[in-house]
């Protein structure tokens, strides 16, 4: 409480900092005591000794000893390591530890009671124990914690029960599971308890036969289903499903479908719904008298915008199971049909149209995003003949729907939609230019929660492929837009930073190579693929790119393209001034291996390689000596015939051997040398010959027809002699089109 010293009042600057400095010391001050509670708290010697258990117990008496006098933490890691005990002493483990764990859960906090219950779950799904042996002490401890007041235990136990049902047998699950079933299920019991007995109730459905489900299961189900906490009417009305399934067609028509309709007319949406979603899941086990008289006056109610049970959450529920709905009663409608389109047609554009009173919101969306999952199947209900007047509005409007979500499911549903409609494919190419050309990347991306999946271009690519093959004679003119808007795609993704996307859809140009006439290929794609080989920084995009190029290549059937091309690959890349585009080249060199016959390859690609094993940039002569010569060279050399170009090889190893400074690329190429050697003696020669056959009988078939096609266009041929040629060369590559096509679609 004393004033300041003179000093310090006749200078009031250094007063401010000094009264920072002393409270930056205070504060280390503080954080000294705060430290000293910090070493305090480590553990005593006592504690230690606490912890410390002998060295000399097996791990029977050790699990048991940390059960009765072990800590918490001690008695978790117990509970957890409970499987490895089991299986390797299942006898004592059951016999001397499951007792002290059930002890231990009757008083445990939250954590062990989870530990043990996934536990347990293991302990049952595993094929090493004998279950029927151990059900009795398993089943207890479950049953017991069942009820637990944590609802997330008792969730967790739950689940362990129903998992384990699947691997006990009958007479258990009547004894230890059934008979307590129908006390937990009266009124008398908890809300979470009677939930659970619902679960418990469809899980065991499935087990027996159906007189069994009919004299025991059936009532208990029926009271479920009345009971007046609309949760469990909602919850036992989901597990109807595995109860009608076990029950057969005939007793589900006269118990369970009653119930339901009796359901689906509760006061509860949720209820409704869940009536609903249990009904069209059985359609095709009900008879098509009752889905004559029964269901579709139902389907129709839900149906009708106006009437009261049409309310937005069955609504939703309608929209994501209107096609399988649809094609479920289609050999029972009549008139109905055209009310069930012009109802779909509505949950297209629900929430868009201004004079609706619908506001635009999530739940429009969904359904809207529905709607696009269900366009395939609408399409076969429909009929293909009719789509363009029943259904493509409707495919139009979402595939420029103001929503990306929306979008993004169009173009997910887009190629099933094309192959349904065959020949009548042309009807939606503006809607393919639409969603290729999207200024959004999200239309671009399989989905926005799992960036791993594929793109909507991966989608689509074999659509547009199939188009190209259906339309290609009756529609060139179309051939420029589709060209411009698949490039204009590749350049969206490329512009982007979403490298994997652009890695994929460079493997799915590579398709072009055999659908696309090779002036045009060579023009346009050969070209851009020729820029993002030279000119883009991501590794797997220019491997791609060199294989796509390599494969644009080995399908031109122009000899001056083609040399144009090699020419190009040589000057730019093999003799390019940077050491990147030198490397690039071996990636073209590595592809064109794989693609080409050996002829071709040691004709056009061999001696430019070759120069590369004396380049002076160490990665450049280490890649060139063990990606390009040795594994790949060695291995397709074939005595006598290669006898010079195996000569030339071993004197440029040598050569690079003698003179190579870097001991890296010296080491690298002994040992690589050393097991090409042994690789190249054990092939499967025989299987790479015929291989390598079929490859240049394909590339002999292609100079033939460029001879032909210049004879003819001369006048020269017959067009007859083209033409067989032209068989032969189309029945060799019919796999690669199938392949690389239709195929992809069977991918997504």
């Amino acid at each position: 409480g004393s004033p300041p010293p003179p000093s310090l009042q006749s200078c009031p600057k250094m007063t401010l900092n000094q009264s920072g400095l002393f409270g930056q010391v205070e504060d280390l001050q503080d954080s000294a005591f705060i430290e000293r509670p910090i070493r305090r708290s480590l553990k005593t010697a006592e504690e230690i000794d606490q912890l410390t258990v002998d060295e000399d117990l097996n791990d029977i008496e050790r699990a048991v000893y940390l059960l009765s006098l072990g800590q918490e933490v001690q008695r978790a890691s117990v509970i957890s390591n409970l499987p490895s005990l089991v299986r390797q002493n299942p006898a004592e483990t059951f016999r001397r530890v499951v007792p002290k764990v059930r002890e231990v859960l009757h008083l445990a906090g939250a954590e062990i009671q989870l530990a043990a219950a996934a536990s347990f779950l293991t302990i049952l799904q595993d094929d090493i124990v004998l279950i029927h042996t151990h059900t009795f002490s398993i089943l207890k401890t479950v049953l017991l914690n069942l009820n637990h007041r944590d609802a997330v235990v008792s969730n967790a136990w739950l689940e362990t029960l129903l998992s384990a049902i699947n691997a006990l047998p009958k007479e258990t699950i009547k004894q230890e599971v059934l008979n307590p079933l129908v006390y937990k299920s009266q009124l008398s019991q908890s809300v979470q308890a009677r939930l659970a007995s619902c679960r418990i109730l469809g899980k065991v459905a499935c087990k027996f036969d159906s007189h069994i489900v009919k004299k025991e299961l059936l009532p208990l189900a029926r009271s479920l289903c009345q009971d007046v906490e609309y949760e469990v009417r909602s919850c036992m009305c989901r597990q109807l499903e595995n109860v009608a399934r076990g029950l057969g067609t005939e007793d589900t028509k006269a118990e369970v479908l009653p119930e339901l309709v009796e359901l689906a007319a509760d006061e509860e949406s949720s209820v409704r719904l869940a009536a609903f979603d249990t009904i069209i899941n059985l359609i095709e086990i009900i008879d098509s008298d009752d889905r004559a008289h029964v269901l579709i006056p139902l389907v129709m109610l839900v149906c009708e915008p106006s009437s009261s049970s049409s309310d937005e959450v069955l609504v939703a529920s309608l929209s994501f199971q209107f096609g399988k709905l649809c094609n479920g009663l289609a050999g029972q409608l009549t008139h109905q049909r055209g009310r069930l389109l012009q109802r779909f047609k509505a949950l297209c554009v629900i929430g868009l149209q201004p004079d609706s009173g619908h506001t635009e919101g999530g739940e429009y969306t969904l359904i809207r995003c529905n709607c696009c999952f269900n366009l395939p199947a609408m399409v076969v209900f429909a009929d293909s003949a009719h789509f363009l007047s029943e259904l493509y509005p409707s495919l139009s409007s979402l595939c420029r729907d103001p929503e990306v979500s929306v979008r993004r499911s169009a173009a997910a549903s887009f190629h099933q939609v094309v192959k349904l409609l065959g020949s009548n494919a042309h009807l939606v190419l503006k809607e393919l230019l639409v969603l290729l050309q999207d200024d959004s990347l999200e239309v671009r991306s399989h989905t926005l929660t799992r960036p791993e999946q594929l793109s909507n271009l991966h989608l689509m690519l074999p659509t547009l492929l199939i188009l190209l093959a259906s339309v290609v004679l009756l529609w060139l003119q179309m051939f420029p837009e589709l060209l411009a808007a698949l490039l204009f795609a590749e350049q969206k993704v490329g512009s982007s930073l979403r490298w994997r996307l652009h890695e994929k859809l460079l493997q799915r140009y590579s398709c072009l190579a055999r659908l696309l006439p090779g002036d045009l290929l060579h023009q346009t794609f050969s070209q851009r693929i020729f820029i993002i080989l030279t000119t883009n920084k991501v590794l797997p995009v220019q491997k791609e790119a060199a294989r796509t190029l390599c494969t644009f290549l080995r399908y031109n059937r122009k000899q001056e393209q083609r040399q144009e091309t090699m020419d190009r690959l040589i000057q730019d890349l093999a003799q390019g001034r940077s050491y990147w585009n030198r490397l690039r080249f071996l990636d073209v060199c590595e592809m064109a291996s794989e693609l080409f016959s050996r002829k071709y390859f040691n004709k056009h690609f061999l001696l430019p390689a070759l120069e590369l094993v004396h380049d002076p940039v160490a990665n450049v002569s280490l890649l060139s000596g063990i990606k390009c010569l040795l594994p790949r060279l060695r291995s397709s050399i074939r005595l006598p015939a290669d006898k010079q170009l195996l000569q030339q090889l071993d004197f440029c190893v040598q050569k690079l051997l003698c003179k190579e400074k870097d001991k890296d690329v010296v080491a690298t190429i002994r040992k690589v040398t050393s097991i090409s050697c042994v690789c190249w003696q054990y092939h499967k020669r025989q299987e790479r010959d015929l291989l390598d056959q079929k490859k240049e009988k394909e590339e002999t078939l292609l100079l033939e027809m460029e001879q032909l096609e210049r004879q003819q266009s001369e006048s020269k041929v017959s067009s007859e002699k083209l033409t067989e040629r032209k068989r032969e060369y189309e029945e060799i590559p019919h796999r690669f089109f199938i392949e690389g096509a239709f195929a992809l679609s069977d991918l997504v």
